[in-house]
C-alpha cells in the first residue's frame, strides 16, 4: 500500500498511518530480534556456536528497530508531511528489514548472490536520514518542535 502511494505520488490522507507504520515496524523488529536472541541462547546452551551472520543480522535489526520507533516520533515532531513523509517511512522500513534480511538470507541460506542488495537497503536508510536532515535544517522555527523550547530539563 505505502509503496503504491509512493510510486503514484498520491498523498497519504492519514498522516498518522506513516508514524504508526514506523512504530509498529520497530516493535515487530524488536520482537523478532528477541526471538532470534533466544534461539542464539539455545544454540549456545547446547554447546553450538552462533554463526557470525546470525549475530550480525540480530544486532542490525535491534538497533535499526529502535531507530524506527524513534523515527515514528521524530517525523511528526520535525513536521515532515506529504510525499516526503511517505518516502521517509517506506525507505526506512525497507532498509530496516532489508539489511538484516539480506544477511540472514544471503549468508544463512547460502543465497550469496543477494548480498550486493545490502547497498540498496543501506542507501534507502541513508536517503530517509537525508530527508530528515533536510527537513530539520529547513524547518520553520514557528513549527511545533522547530524552535527553542521554554521548558528546562528536569533534575530528577
Amino acid at each position: 500500500m505505502f509503496i503504491h502511494q509512493l510510486l503514484t505520488g498520491r498523498e497519504i490522507s492519514l498522516q498518522s498511518d506513516m508514524t504508526k507504520a514506523l512504530k509498529a515496524s520497530g516493535f515487530l523488529g524488536l520482537a523478532t530480534m528477541m526471538v532470534v536472541g533466544l534461539y542464539q541462547f539455545i544454540l549456545l546452551s547446547g554447546g553450538t556456536g552462533v554463526p557470525s551472520w546470525m549475530i550480525g543480522g540480530h544486532a542490525h535489526l535491534g538497533v535499526i528497530s529502535i531507530l524506527a520507533i524513534v523515527m515514528g516520533f521524530a517525523v511528526p515532531a520535525i513536521g515532515v508531511t506529504g510525499q516526503l513523509r511517505t518516502a521517509v517511512t517506506v525507505l526506512f522500513i525497507a532498509g530496516q528489514w532489508g539489511i538484516p534480511g539480506v544477511v540472514w538470507v544471503g549468508e544463512g541460506a547460502g543465497l550469496t548472490f543477494l548480498m550486493p542488495t545490502a547497498f540498496l537497503w543501506g542507501l534507502a536508510l541513508i536517503a530517509s536520514m537525508l530527508i530528515m536532515l533536510y527537513k530539520t535544517l529547513t524547518q520553520d522555527p514557528a513549527t511545533p518542535g522547530g524552535g527553542v523550547s521554554p521548558a528546562s530539563l528536569a533534575d530528577d
